[in-house]
């Protein structure tokens, strides 16, 4: 998820993510599915009790009775409450096996490992007050790793769910809904961490589908960026890939997702931040797209840029720049990162686009304002309770059965309590890409936490 640095020209932090879900139990297409599931289950199991065909629909209608006013409450619980199996299972298609279900004893795949490229820290690998350091981290390296591999499995269905023709809105119900079932949470244990961003073309960030939107969607000549994000306990993933089918885009795609790669080589602890925006610049530039018989070079998009990652909180107060002359900051020990990297055929800079779909809790807030309406206060508990400081959007309300909401929100946006995202946008007939992986900068080693075989 992106962020928007502040400095001439810029507006807001924003996050280049956007998420999309229908009213949960109702819009929510696979939710009646899975129900009707459980209560064939519980039928089956209780059938062989019945001795006549009246009892076994007698006992059809008491595990429906059973299982039917859970439908509204699905949207607020964990999707499921079963112990861990003693034989690990396999996942599904769409994803819906919680993970600890696949991997057991509470050991996750690892991302992929790195050794720093700089000379003063390869005595990283074999000091052991530094590999000791390394240890101590174990929890939170295995909710990131957890956070990580659910991103993996997710994001690998998605890629066959966008296909032209798909409306948005179903896409960002398949990855939400996969996210949400791997974690078995829907709260602040675990789940979604920002919405879906499926920006599309010229939008290169914060775009998601508004409640209801099932008019958008993926067209073959479109260039499509997903970037979601899984949270464990408040660790973060944020990654994000760009989708395409029609080939002209390939250099694009690829200068982008090389411009990436170049980022994560020069990160590591104690490199600058200038440096690793030096590196970025460098690659991107060096690819050209042609697009209906003109050339066009592929630019960094100057004004957006990657960020650390904090608890809870997925811009955290570094903010790491894709083109030269930025400060030189360095990255630090224990530091969690989102390299990411958008390229444009258009000008290189975005603005603010029309629809704000992403809102978090204001954290450069001092003291409380005076909330006078009712229902603002009412919707700000409800925000705290499920959100807490990450981010959200209107179908994320929807899916905890807010209505009306709209004034309500958007006094609290007046007042400062929230902070609006909207679509950040470059010009017209342009096509922009992205690429992002989360990076954590452990003691011994740079560990991409959520590489994987396609990026």
């Amino acid at each position: 998820m992106g962020k928007k640095p502040q400095g001439k020209g810029a507006a807001k932090k924003g996050g280049a993510a956007n998420g999309s879900a229908a009213q949960a139990p109702k819009k929510a297409d696979d939710w009646e599915a899975l129900l009707d599931a459980a209560i064939e289950q519980k039928a089956a199991q209780v059938a062989p009790a019945a001795t006549a065909s009246a009892h076994g629909s007698a006992a059809s209608a008491a595990a429906d009775s059973d299982l039917r006013p859970t439908v509204a409450s699905l949207a607020i619980k964990p999707l499921s409450q079963d112990p861990v199996p003693a034989e690990p299972k396999t996942q599904t298609e769409p994803p819906s096996v919680p993970l600890d279900h696949i991997f057991l004893g509470g050991k996750f795949p690892e991302g992929r490992i790195v050794e720093y490229a700089q000379v003063e820290n390869a005595f990283r690998t074999t000091d052991e007050e530094v590999r000791a350091r390394d240890r101590a981290m174990g929890t939170r390296i295995q909710d990131l790793r957890k956070a990580g591999e659910i991103h993996r499995q997710v994001r690998a269905y998605a890629r066959k769910v966008a296909q032209p023709g798909v409306k948005l809105i179903d896409v960002a119900n398949t990855i939400e809904n996969s996210v949400r079932r791997l974690t078995r949470h829907t709260d602040l244990k675990g789940g979604i961490a920002f919405p879906t961003g499926l920006s599309l073309n010229h939008c290169a960030a914060h775009w998601t589908p508004m409640p209801g939107d099932v008019k958008t969607t993926l067209g073959k000549d479109d260039v499509l960026k997903i970037d979601f994000g899984v949270q464990v306990n408040g660790a973060i993933i944020d990654s994000a890939f760009t989708v395409h089918h029609n080939p002209q885009y390939d250099n694009l795609v690829q200068g982008v997702k090389a411009a990436t790669d170049a980022g994560i080589r020069e990160a590591g602890i104690d490199a600058r931040f200038d440096e690793i925006g030096a590196a970025i610049q460098e690659v991107m530039e060096s690819y050209e797209v042609e697009l209906k018989g003109r050339t066009y070079g592929v630019k960094p998009i100057r004004n957006l840029c990657g960020h650390s990652i904090e608890p809870y909180r997925i811009h955290g107060s570094k903010s790491v720049p894709i083109v030269k002359g930025g400060d030189q900051t360095r990255m630090e020990e224990g530091e969690l990162y989102a390299i990411e990297t958008f390229g444009s055929t258009g000008k290189g800079w975005v603005s603010e686009g029309p629809e704000n779909s992403h809102f978090m809790r204001n954290w450069e807030l001092r003291g409380q304002p005076a909330i006078r309406l009712e229902r603002s206060q009412q919707l700000l508990k409800t925000i705290e309770k499920r959100f807490g400081t990450l981010a959200f959007c209107q179908r994320y309300l929807e899916y905890y059965s807010e209505t009306r909401y709209q004034n309500a929100l958007r006094n609290l946006v007046d007042l400062g309590v929230l902070t609006a995202h909207p679509p950040l946008v470059d010009i017209p007939g342009s096509y922009t890409a992205q690429f992002e992986n989360t990076i954590l900068l452990r003691p011994t080693c740079k560990e991409i936490m959520s590489g994987g075989d396609d990026y």
